[in-house]
């Protein structure tokens, strides 16, 4: 893979996807603008946002990125990415982090309905924004993996297209999941906390809740118009363990889909140092290869 040493190097100082996200002071640069807390949607009285960054100047419409959290589907903030946000603004896209509704008190599949409707506000201010729609990109990690990749292979699904902007495609172009779970029926006993996780997110484990379990796991809605995949993913993962990126892979090449995967030896839940390093390396040429105008 050839790695273009100006984006990693922009990449080294800061906050990654790969890496824990936090809250931090933001930093602005003159040549990027960043809009705080646009409402995406009003589900369920929860007044989602957006944050987004993209170029001050920019020549034609730009390929836009949506950046989903992690947390377990229980925690977590949009604000952790916009570091992450601002930074890839910097590299010729828009860039935006998302709020979705969190378990318990909204279950499967709201976390899902938010991030596609999150997808179709972007599309429908695509002109403010200089976003060309049919280039739009989507990433996450752990939790917000999962979502990422549920966009991924859910193109064209009707019953998750709910609340604003149904003349819009919540459609994406490619996915780029750092270690999110692929099979939700088969984390209990190899995630340290699925057994704690999962039944807030389903309302009920798998005695219970068996078919949400199957139908809020992205490798069973996989076909042939699954949209372009890189899966990264750390051998030593105690909360998802490495074996659901190979499901996902070889399901995805099953169909015929593009799909690569970049392994981390030793890597756990999130990574660090050199690791975060490639793996952004890995995000960043994926992006712009499947992105960016050629």
């Amino acid at each position: 893979m050839k790695i273009n040493l100006r984006v990693l190097l922009v990449f080294l100082t800061g906050l990654s996807l790969s890496a824990t996200t936090r809250a931090s002071a933001l930093t602005i640069p003159d040549d990027v603008v960043f809009e705080k807390g646009a409402e995406f949607s009003n589900a369920a009285d929860q007044h989602l946002q957006l944050d987004i960054a993209r170029p001050k100047a920019a020549s034609g419409a730009l390929p836009a990125i949506l950046c989903i959290h992690g947390g377990g589907f229980r925690a977590g903030t949009r604000e952790g990415y916009d570091e992450l946000c601002v930074k890839l603004a910097g590299q010729g896209y828009v860039a935006a982090t998302v709020t979705y509704r969190l378990a318990p008190a909204f279950e499967y599949p709201a976390a899902v309905i938010d991030c596609k409707a999150a997808v179709r506000w972007l599309r429908a201010h695509a002109g403010r924004l200089g976003i060309d729609p049919q280039r739009i990109g989507v990433t996450g990690g752990s939790a917000g993996g999962h979502l990422a990749q549920f966009l991924g292979v859910t193109r064209g699904v009707k019953e998750f297209e709910i609340g604003e902007n149904l003349d819009q495609s919540s459609d994406v172009a490619c996915v780029v999941n750092f270690y999110g779970p692929s099979d939700l029926t088969k984390s209990y006993g190899k995630s340290v906390d699925a057994a704690e996780v999962l039944p807030l997110f389903f309302g009920g484990d798998l005695e219970t809740k068996l078919r949400e379990h199957v139908h809020g796991s992205p490798l069973y809605w996989v076909t042939p118009h699954a949209a372009p995949t890189l899966i990264i993913h750390g051998t030593e993962d105690k909360y998802v363990n490495y074996e659901q990126a190979g499901w996902m892979v070889e399901k995805l090449r099953a169909a015929q889909v593009e799909v690569e995967l970049l392994t981390m030896p030793g890597a756990g839940h999130g990574f660090g140092g050199a690791d975060a390093e490639k793996a952004d390396a890995a995000m960043l040429e994926f992006f712009d290869r499947h992105l960016k105008a050629h």
